[in-house]
């Protein structure tokens, strides 16, 4: 009998550090708390993301390891620089939760809106419209939005398509200063443009966010509680809970 306690202990064991381990290094599970990320994500998402995608960071686990866990010089084994356009999860200083953002510039780059705008490295980028349409916010609000699917400038010379949401063109901060991406940090902004806290407001919002606390890689979504079915002349943004599953967030 005591044999058969200490095997099956054993075994709990082995296979609690192998769902640690694979959570720890391999893929996580995560949420959608706001609106920041529609048309793309919406609230009660639930998505699958890469925790190798850029290499690991004391920020990767699910409990944050102590300041210089990982001895090297910018704080990541095995590390690589996200391209834009890509869907990532990060651990913002000061914030309880996980955030779910887009990354529009890199280290070195100099972003800046104009009239609603997305400008990078001086360049205008491109957008086209596809739509526009009222829906009920997570609120119960009727908003009216624009929906543009806009080209941006991967890293690797493609061109990372997605579609972002516009309120106007003439919002708080769709008029802003250029903003110069420091050495070891990305400029992160939500698809939900007049309807996100991102590196548009600096710190304690968010600011320019160091890579080592991007912590991984979007890549699809699994499931949602997200139950929005169209009403008369209310859309739902991104389409309704039956298409929500299994959609691929790479762009």
């Amino acid at each position: 009998m005591r044999r058969a306690v200490l095997e099956w202990g054993r075994f709990i064991l082995i296979w609690g550090v192998c769902v640690l381990s694979f959570r720890a290094f391999a893929f996580g599970s995560y949420y959608v708390p706001s609106e920041s990320m529609l048309p793309t994500l919406a609230v009660g998402d639930h998505f699958i993301a890469a925790k190798y995608a850029y290499g690991y960071s004391r920020h990767s686990p699910d409990i944050t390891l102590p300041e210089g866990f990982i001895p090297t010089a910018d704080g990541r084994l095995l590390s690589h620089l996200p391209q834009r356009g890509d869907i990532v999860v990060l651990k913002p200083e000061g914030a309880p939760e996980a955030l779910v953002k887009r990354v529009i510039g890199l280290p070195g780059d100099t972003v800046q809106l104009a009239h609603g705008r997305l400008v990078l490295n001086g360049q205008v980028i491109g957008r086209h419209e596809t739509g526009a349409y009222d829906y009920r916010d997570d609120h119960g609000r009727t908003v009216h939005v624009t929906e543009y699917v806009e080209d941006l400038p991967a890293t690797d010379g493609s061109l990372a398509r997605h579609a972002v949401l516009q309120r106007s063109d003439e919002g708080p901060a769709d008029n802003t200063g250029v903003y110069t991406v420091p050495a070891g940090h990305v400029f992160l902004m939500g698809d939900n443009r007049d309807n996100s806290q991102d590196s548009r407001f600096p710190y304690p919002d968010l600011g320019f966010v160091p890579l080592d606390r991007v912590i991984a890689r979007a890549q699809f979504t699994a499931y949602t509680n997200h139950f929005c079915k169209a009403e008369s002349d209310l859309t739902c943004p991104g389409g309704d809970w039956s298409t929500r599953f299994g959609r691929s967030l790479k762009p």
